[in-house]
């Protein structure tokens, strides 16, 4: 299975939002509000409308801020492939709230809880907010982190 995804990071300050996720792929960890592209959709549209289902805010001038992909491999064989473009917002309307998916918190920047979110998390996340942009590639044999490689993408304009 090949999938697009998006992530969001909410960021105020030195606070960034988070989700603790409640069902699917990643449930009881903390991450970014995001999910799968849906067809006809670019992954702007596909950010805020997760945004928007799953916290209830309309993210407003996003910034692209790097791409993942994540590779889970079953007993050798790839089992899934997971393109995912991360993407940051210091500005939305509406007011997080809970959902049947998510429920978000704020963290301060230097608090984040790496050791309840994905393992590659604390590989890359800290890059994205401190404003740079990055690609990645992670390997996992039944989603336990394996491999990886993370490079820091040159800033253009």
């Amino acid at each position: 299975m090949i999938s697009l995804e998006t992530l969001l990071y909410l960021i105020q300050g030195e606070r960034v939002l988070l989700i603790l996720k409640k069902r699917g792929l990643g449930k009881g960890l903390f991450n970014g509000v995001g999910g799968k592209v849906k067809p006809g959709e670019t992954p702007e549209q596909a950010v805020v409308r997760e945004a928007e289902e799953e916290i209830g805010v309309k993210p407003i001038q996003l910034s692209w801020r790097g791409l993942l992909e994540f590779w889970n491999l079953e007993n050798g064989q790839v089992e899934s492939i997971h393109y995912v473009h991360v993407y940051v917002s210091e500005k939305y309307v509406g007011e997080p709230r809970e959902s049947d998916e998510a429920a978000p918190l704020w963290f301060e920047k230097g608090n984040i809880p790496y050791d309840r979110m994905w393992e590659d998390d604390r590989l890359w996340l800290p890059v994205v907010l401190d404003g740079k942009r990055v690609y990645g590639k992670f390997e996992f044999e039944d989603w336990k982190l394996r491999k990886w490689i993370v490079y820091l993408l040159q800033q253009t304009g």
